[in-house]
Formats: structure tokens, sequence, C-alpha cells
């Protein structure tokens, strides 16, 4: 049972015989490990596209408990900001 999905780009390809080759392939994945595990802005930025995509589905679904927890959230947010500035005012 073979796939046509795409190999990730940290992924060895199965059946390199040559040595060197296979190192280079070992080295290369990787490297592009690394550079994933490292690149915060860009995993922060595939975290907030999965949440969007989620608070909108969400919305989709049922638009009043959507309408409901974003109130819920500004009143939180404000509540906490309140706080915050009536501690550093006295």
């Amino acid at each position: 049972m073979s796939t046509n999905a795409p190999l990730p780009r940290t992924a060895v390809p199965l059946g390199i015989t040559d040595p060197v080759e296979k190192a280079r392939a070992e080295l290369k994945a990787a490297l592009f490990a690394i550079e994933e595990k490292s690149n915060i802005p860009q995993r922060v930025n595939r975290a907030a596209d999965r949440g969007i995509t989620r608070a909108r589905e969400f919305h989709r679904r049922s638009p009043g408990a959507a309408t409901a927890a974003a109130a819920g959230i500004a009143l939180a947010v404000g509540t906490a900001v309140w706080g915050l500035v009536r501690l550093y005012t006295r």
C-alpha cells in the first residue's frame, strides 16, 4: 500500500544505498528539523492560524455561544486591565 503523499522536509527518503548520499540526506533533514524547532515566529503564526480556524468553526456551529464567549473574554480582559491600573495608581 503506497501513498503519494509528499515527503516532509525533515524526513530521510527510504531506499538510498550510497552512504554519502544517505549522510547528506540525513544532514539535510536534521538541519530542516532544527530550523523548524527554532523558528518561533513561524510556529506562533501556525498556532494562531489554527486557533482562528477553530474559533471560526465554533462560531459557525453555534454563534450564540461564540458571542457569549467573546463577551466573557472581553469582560475578563477589561477587569484584568482595570485591576492592574488600579494597583499601579495606588
